[in-house]
């Protein structure tokens, strides 16, 4: 039978024979003097660790890193390597997020979507108008309006609505997106409001028929897709640039490089008019359900003689801010972050000024000294966080607001990227990438019972800013950029795996 040997084993009698290579063949003899202990594999294996100046050097990355790890229980630092320079966090940046809607909301906190009218339902009729009012929900998708709909002719009894179609997004800003350098059409840039639908993207479908192409938008979900007229696109007979983006006043016009297609293909375009949208697919699946609609009419403010028929709840805030951590998604970020600061403070103006509530928030609660976000997703290069701020962060949070379950388990690799399954050390982190701009920020669990918080930033500026906007899409150079510093990252979380435990 074949014997399994654990790893520490296996580093313990390698340690004893570099300490000992002699041993065997003099051990009959009587020892003159007094021996020293024979070493252990684990102190070995500390004074063989390279410093993190050496790391950082071995990296080669150019622009500017800071870092810091502490003792969570404790609060003692470490070590750290330029830990008060502040850069950008990327999407490092929800985690703060994250827990400033913890404390502010209550991990319980439920969206609402709901259904009111401006009269009574008399045998199944509404003779007055029908609202749409939209509460913030950043996950709201296709599936739920449907089931939305169903419940309006199930559940209420509403067969036709004799007024006005209206449509409420007041709850939130309404924004065309979240930062303006970036490209028209990427999908994490959408615009926001209090009424989103599938994350605020459209989905943008082609194929080749015949001497031209078969073009469809459509609102897309798990289960149904309902093609849309809120966003309009038109092929062009161009190479470049491969898509333009206009203000089609109740539209988004899209045009797209006939030569950039091919023959057939997708993608997620982002939404900049949310509202619309939403209401084109609620008029949509209401249809459906036999109840015809007018046209939708976009209102600022809710009727005082509104009267709620039926709501929509999200899932509670907790599953939705693990999910944001999980899958990194800015508008999720942007609308709890928004919602948090309309509840602490008033109705908020601007994204910017939520992100400065927050930051307020992050000094006088979780004991930041110098946070500067300038939204709530970190998709800003604008934004900044050093990370000795991080690290206090996340030690507060973590005693205070439970943020380490929602965090995603990040595994340790080997060199060459492979995952290393059933590591001792556990990583929970929020992983940040921008174009030459890298975080990691979370939570080390040793074998030995130890827990550390940790933060990584490292940013090239000179580097992202030269980018044009078409280049950031995916910016010479960025990639390998990313990869370098993930190394990095990883080297470090095995190094303190080694040096801090026990």
């Amino acid at each position: 039978m074949t014997r399994q040997v654990s790893r520490r084993a296996a580093l313990g009698g390698l340690a004893s024979a570099m300490v000992a290579p002699s041993a065997f063949a003099q051990s009959a003899l009587a020892p003159t003097a007094s021996l020293r202990p024979a070493a252990r594999a684990e102190d070995i294996l500390k004074n063989y660790q390279p410093t993190i100046s050496e790391l950082i050097n071995k990296a080669g990355l150019a622009g500017k890193i800071s870092v810091q790890v502490a003792d969570v229980k404790t609060g003692l630092v470490l070590e750290s390597h330029n830990p008060l320079r502040a850069l950008p966090p990327a999407s490092v940046a929800k985690a703060l997020t994250a827990c400033y809607a913890l404390d502010v909301l209550g991990p319980g906190y439920h969206f609402e979507t709901r259904i009111l009218s401006t009269a009574p339902v008399t045998n199944g009729r509404i003779d007055g108008d029908l609202i749409l009012a939209g509460g913030g929900d950043p996950t709201l998708d296709t599936d739920a309006i449907a089931k939305i709909t169903k419940r309006l002719r199930e559940d209420a009894g509403i067969t036709e609505v004799t007024g006005r179609f209206l449509v409420w997004g007041g709850a939130l800003p309404a924004l065309n997106g979240i930062d303006s350098e970036q490209p028209y059409q990427v999908g994490y840039n959408p615009g926001v409001s209090g009424l989103n639908l599938n994350f605020n993207r459209v989905h943008f479908e082609w194929q080749r028929a015949g001497d031209g192409y078969n073009v469809t938008m459509d609102a897309r979900s798990a289960s149904l897709r309902p093609e849309v007229r809120a966003a309009r696109m038109r092929i062009e007979k161009r190479n470049y640039p491969v898509y333009t983006y206009k203000d089609g006043g109740a539209f988004d016009d899209w045009t797209v490089a006939r030569g950039a297609l091919g023959r057939n293909g997708a993608r997620w375009l982002p939404v900049r008019k949310p509202a619309r949208y939403a209401a084109e697919v609620f008029q949509i699946l209401a249809r459906s359900n036999g109840i015809v609609l007018k046209t939708p009419e976009l209102i600022d403010s809710l009727p005082s003689e509104a009267v709620p028929i039926l709501t929509h709840e999200s899932a509670p805030l907790r599953v939705i801010l693990r999910d944001m951590l999980k899958y990194s998604t800015n508008i999720t970020a942007e609308c709890v972050g928004l919602t948090a600061t309309v509840a602490r403070t008033g109705r908020i103006s601007s994204l910017a000024a939520s992100a400065e509530a927050m930051n307020a928030w992050a000094k006088d609660t979780l004991g930041m000294t110098s946070v500067a976000l300038e939204d709530h997703s970190g998709l800003g290069d604008d934004s900044r966080v050093s990370a000795r701020d991080m690290v206090k962060a996340l030690i507060a949070a973590r005693k205070s607001m439970g943020i380490k379950p929602l965090l995603k388990q990040h595994p340790l690799r080997t060199e060459d990227r492979k995952i290393i399954d059933d590591h001792p050390v556990q990583v929970h982190a929020k992983t940040g990438t921008l174009n030459f701009v890298s975080g990691l920020g979370g939570f080390i669990d040793l074998p030995d019972g130890t827990e550390l918080a940790f933060a990584y930033f490292s940013a090239d500026l000179p580097r992202r800013d030269s980018l044009s906007r078409d280049e950031r899409e995916n910016p010479p150079g960025g990639r390998s950029y990313a990869v370098a510093s993930r190394k990095l990252q990883q080297r470090l979380l095995a190094r303190w795996g080694v040096l801090y435990n026990g």
